[in-house]
């Protein structure tokens, strides 16, 4: 049975952490080429160096995180602001910025950021970190816009509670006060595999989901929409 990425060539942005080991993973077995970067692309240089090794790419999955910096709003310091911009959200612009020529000269694209959920219901005393987050979104949402009639797709997933190293790994979802936590906050009652986002990735990636463009999908088990 023939991959559902076959032949296809796919870059994932900051691939040791957060979404991009699962992803990268399916995505390999699915028959994409993946090219895992592990850097942070802070700077235009390395992103230069990055696109310049690839000569044809049908598969961005923009993955950048960075742990939130928990403040009141009369605490927040300007280098954990600034640091979340330019950790989540300059990098996204770059690499979008440097591979969308290339897929509208190609004749099309698949482009897939890993974003969160937190911006689309908001957090208590992390307002520096739903506000980077949200930034992501919005770019999205524009650029999605921009690149539909070229044939390049733009989406999102706006995630929460799913494990992965940054924000949920294992020793935290275990213990008990977070069992705790899930079962009040998350209407499924349960915390996501790291391999459910993947094949959401995956699907966003692949010819399947040509007629979704700028959507942020929210996946966070109903916790988007509770009050």
């Amino acid at each position: 049975m023939t991959g559902r990425l076959e032949g296809k060539c796919a870059l994932v942005t900051q691939a040791g952490d957060y979404m991009g080991p699962a992803i990268a993973a399916l995505f390999e077995q699915d028959g994409a080429s993946v090219h895992k970067h592990t850097g942070s692309l802070r700077e235009q240089t390395e992103v230069d160096e990055l696109v310049a090794e690839m000569s044809e790419l049908d598969i961005l999955v923009a993955n950048f995180a960075m742990p939130p910096k928990s403040a009141a709003v009369g605490e927040i310091v300007d280098d954990d602001w600034f640091g979340l911009f330019d950790a989540l959200v300059h990098p996204l612009m770059r690499i979008v910025r440097a591979v969308a020529p290339g897929m509208v000269a190609r004749g099309g694209g698949k482009i897939v950021a890993v974003t969160s959920a937190a911006p689309l219901r908001g957090i208590a005393k992390t307002s520096s970190y739903c506000a980077a987050r949200g930034a992501q979104n919005a770019f999205i949402r524009a650029v999605g816009l921009e690149l539909a009639p070229k044939n390049v797709q733009v989406n999102a997933i706006g995630q929460n509670y799913v494990k992965n190293n940054t924000y949920y790994p294992p020793d935290l979802i275990e213990s008990e006060r977070f069992q705790k936590h899930v079962s009040r906050q998350v209407p499924i009652q349960r915390v996501a595999e790291s391999s459910e986002t993947a094949e959401l990735a995956l699907f966003l990636a692949s010819d399947k989901s040509n007629f979704i463009v700028a959507q942020i999908v929210p996946f966070a088990g109903g916790w988007v929409t509770t009050s």
